[in-house]
C-alpha cells in the first residue's frame, strides 16, 4: 500500500472552452429571439382582448332594455288582473 496518487484533474483546452462559450452564446441569441416573438404576440393578444372587451360592453349596453321591458310587461299583466278581479 503506497501513498495515494493525487487526482490529476481534467484538462480542457482553451479552444474547446471557446467553442462551448460560442455555442452557449448562439443558444442565448435564439432564446432572446423567441422571447421577443412571444412578447410581440402577447402585445397583439392584449389589443385583441381590449377590442373584444369594448365590443362586449357595447352589446351589454344595447341589451339592458329587454329585462326592463319584461318586468314592465309583468307589472302591466298583474295590474290588468287586479283590475279585472275588482271589476266583478
Amino acid at each position: 500500500m503506497g501513498a495515494p496518487v493525487p487526482d490529476p484533474g481534467v484538462y480542457i483546452p482553451p479552444a474547446q472552452m471557446y467553442q462551448e462559450l460560442r455555442s452557449l452564446s448562439d443558444g442565448l441569441v435564439r432564446v432572446e429571439t423567441k422571447l421577443d416573438g412571444i412578447g410581440q404576440g402577447l402585445t397583439e393578444l392584449g389589443k385583441d382582448v381590449a377590442d373584444h372587451e369594448t365590443r362586449i360592453r357595447t352589446l351589454e349596453k344595447a341589451r339592458w332594455p329587454l329585462p326592463t321591458i319584461g318586468a314592465l310587461a309583468g307589472v302591466a299583466g298583474a295590474a290588468t288582473g287586479v283590475v279585472a278581479l275588482l271589476a266583478r
